[in-house]
């Protein structure tokens, strides 16, 4: 049976930063509160990863490691990208410019205020925006 959501997290062989998120998404995913959240890695160095991170069509090639929240649409059994309700007009207070703008997701932010850095806060406010817990 699906889950509720999927997190697509996009990364590449050989990426610290790209291991770090995944080990960070694992050890909050294994927490009950997030039952209804399923983890799918995306290798862009293969094909099928680099059609799915086409497909999400909102994240900048420069900024991976980065996930997108997508939820389950019942009609079609197919996952689609959580929208934010409001596009944002500054950074987030905790995500900062990681923060994707229309879809409920996170790109690292390699400037000298984001160092780089998806942090576990981070991706538990986006997992609580995208469940409607925020």
């Amino acid at each position: 049976m699906n889950k509720p959501f999927k997190i697509q997290v996009f990364g590449k062989p050989g990426c610290d930063k790209c291991t770090q998120l995944n080990k960070r998404l694992d050890k909050i995913l294994a927490n009950e509160d997030w039952a209804d959240f399923e983890k799918e890695y995306c290798d862009v160095e293969t094909v099928d990863g680099l059609v799915a991170f086409a497909s999400a069509e909102c994240i900048n090639p420069q900024r991976i490691p980065a996930m997108l929240i997508c939820k389950l649409q019942g009609e079609t059994e197919s996952y689609r990208p959580v929208a934010v309700r409001e596009p944002l007009k500054e950074p987030h207070e905790i995500c900062g410019k990681a923060k994707l703008y229309h879809f409920v997701g996170l790109q690292t932010d390699y400037t000298n205020a984001g160092k780089g850095i998806i942090s576990p806060k981070m991706i538990k406010s986006v997992l609580q925006e995208a469940a409607g817990k925020s």
